[in-house]
C-alpha cells in the first residue's frame, strides 16, 4: 500500500478578536433650562484607551454635556453609563469613586499647601472620605510618594515643594491634571486645559495629554484650541447649538460641510 508523501494541510490559526469595551456611554441626552434646550438628543460612546476631542463653537452646549456626565446637571431625557453602569442615581462623589475624574478649566489649588501636598491630598481621597477614615490614616508618606511620581510624570518634578501662588498658569494647569490622575480614573475628563496658555505652553500640555493616552488613559478632551486638538486627537465629537453634528475619525469629521460651516460661518 502506497503512503502519501504530500505535506499535511496546515491548520489555520485564527487570532481571537479583541472586544473593545466602552468606558463612557451617553445615550439620547436632552437638557432643558426653562424654555431653552441646551442639549438635544446627544449620544456618544468612548471606548477603552481612546482620546476623543470634543469641540464646537461658543454656545454649543459643551459645558452642559460635561456637567451631565459629571453629575452636576440632571438631564430631562437620556442617561449616562460608566463601564455599563447607569449613573442616573449616582452623586458626583460616587461617580468619582466609580472611576471618573475632571480637570477643570479654572484651576483652584489649595494655596496654603505645596504642589506635592495638593496632589497627595487627592491621592489620599479614599482615606479622607470621612472623618473616621481620616482619624485612622494619619501617615501620608505613601500618598506623598505617589504624588511625587505624578508630579514628575506631568513635568513638575522640580517644583514639588513650591506653593502654587509662586508658579505661572502653565504649571498650575499641569497640577490640575496631576490631581485628576491621582484618582486613578478610568475616564479622564479635561475641560479646556489649554485655555489661557501661550502657544508653547499649549503644545507642551497637549503633548502631555497625548502621552497619558498612549500610556492607556482614556480621555475626553473639551477644547477650543482646534490646532492642538487636531494634532493629538484621532477622534472628534462636534456639537453645535446643543445638537450633535459629527462623531468619528478626525480627518473625516473636519471635511463634513456642517462642521466646516459651524466653524467658518457658512463659508464652507
Amino acid at each position: 500500500m502506497m503512503m502519501s508523501t504530500s505535506a499535511p494541510t496546515p491548520v489555520l490559526q485564527v487570532e481571537p478578536v479583541l472586544q473593545v469595551e466602552p468606558v463612557l456611554q451617553v445615550e439620547n441626552v436632552t437638557v432643558r433650562f426653562g424654555g431653552d434646550t441646551a442639549v438635544k438628543n446627544v449620544s456618544l460612546t468612548i471606548n477603552q484607551g481612546e482620546l476623543v476631542g470634543f469641540i464646537g463653537p461658543n454656545g454649543a452646549g459643551k459645558t452642559t454635556l460635561m456637567r451631565v456626565i459629571t453629575g452636576i446637571v440632571k438631564p430631562q431625557e437620556g442617561r449616562v453609563l460608566l463601564e455599563g453602569k447607569d449613573l442616573a442615581k449616582s452623586t458626583i462623589n460616587e461617580r468619582v469613586s466609580a472611576g471618573m475624574a475632571l480637570a477643570q478649566q479654572i484651576v483652584q489649588p489649595l494655596h496654603a499647601l505645596s504642589m506635592l501636598d495638593n496632589v497627595a491630598l487627592a491621592c489620599g481621597g479614599a482615606k479622607t472620605a470621612s472623618v473616621i477614615n481620616a482619624m485612622f490614616h494619619t501617615n501620608r508618606e505613601q500618598e506623598r510618594d505617589k504624588a511625587r511620581d505624578l508630579l514628575e510624570r506631568v513635568g513638575l518634578g522640580e517644583v514639588v515643594d513650591a506653593l502654587p501662588a509662586t508658579l505661572p498658569l502653565g504649571y498650575l494647569k499641569r497640577l490640575e491634571v496631576a490631581r485628576a490622575m491621582a484618582l486613578e480614573p478610568k475616564l479622564l475628563l479635561l475641560d479646556e486645559p489649554l485655555a489661557g496658555l501661550n502657544q508653547a505652553e499649549a503644545k507642551g500640555l497637549a503633548d502631555l495629554i497625548l502621552t497619558l493616552n498612549k500610556g492607556g488613559q482614556t480621555v475626553l478632551l473639551i477644547e477650543h484650541n482646534l490646532r492642538e486638538v487636531l494634532r493629538i486627537c484621532p477622534t472628534l465629537y462636534v456639537q453645535d447649538n446643543g445638537l450633535p453634528l459629527a462623531f468619528g475619525d478626525a480627518d473625516t469629521v473636519m471635511k463634513n460641510p456642517e462642521v466646516r460651516s459651524a466653524y467658518l460661518g457658512g463659508q464652507a
